[in-house]
């Protein structure tokens, strides 16, 4: 729901920074694969308990994960300019893969975490297999849209987006006890979601 407006605040800069990585030969793959390095180490913190250490992993994460988009863009071959199409499936892959592993920790972490963790990977799988099959449809039929930047297929909303996500982990890395009532409530809020990407689908393809 409000990655249409974090976009605005957080691309001028990247976009300033992406050519000056572009230059000095790392490449767009090389960050998406530290960062997702990055994210097992969060949900390891969090698994120890490290709840701080995590919040940073977490932010490092996030920065990376914008950033080699903006590398991506920026990045000019003998053949192609800009990204490629296994960039953006090894970013959504590390993405979703990170996305996973937090719930794991905090189980880990405490076992009265447990059951609200499961409750949330599962929301998690909705959200996503609602979104990668809505993407798979609108490559079908030619759909593009950059209302949340320019990205590699289509990116359709929700009401718990990937600013949502990061707001709800940074609230129960700084404050972990509030994980299991939490969890549950975005959970609640990502199944919301899935079922209007359902809704979406069917009113956009159902008909046709």
């Amino acid at each position: 729901m409000l990655d249409r407006y974090a976009r605005k605040l957080i691309d001028p800069p990247l976009n300033v920074l992406g050519p000056m990585v572009a230059r000095s030969g790392v490449s767009a793959n090389a960050l998406t694969l530290w960062g997702l390095g990055i994210g097992v180490g969060v949900a390891v913190a969090v698994a120890l308990s490290a709840f701080y250490l995590a919040l940073f992993l977490l932010l490092a994460n996030r920065f990376l994960d914008g950033l080699d988009g903006a590398v991506a863009r920026a990045t000019t071959s003998a053949t192609r300019a800009g990204p490629t199409e296994f960039g953006g499936y090894l970013d959504i892959v590390s993405d979703f893969f990170f996305w996973a592993l937090l719930p794991l920790g905090f189980a880990v972490a405490d076992p009265a975490n447990a059951l609200p963790a499961a409750v949330l990977l599962a929301s998690f799988v909705a959200t996503g297999t609602t979104f990668l099959a809505y993407a798979i449809l609108a490559e079908k039929g030619g759909y593009k849209t950059t209302v949340r930047g320019e990205k590699s297929f289509f990116h359709l909303g929700g009401l718990t987006e990937g600013t949502e996500t990061i707001a709800f982990f940074v609230i129960v890395m700084a404050w972990p006890s509030l994980f299991p009532a939490l969890a549950l409530i975005f959970a609640a809020l990502a199944a919301i979601t899935a079922i209007t990407r359902v809704w979406e689908a069917w009113r956009v393809y159902g008909r046709s």
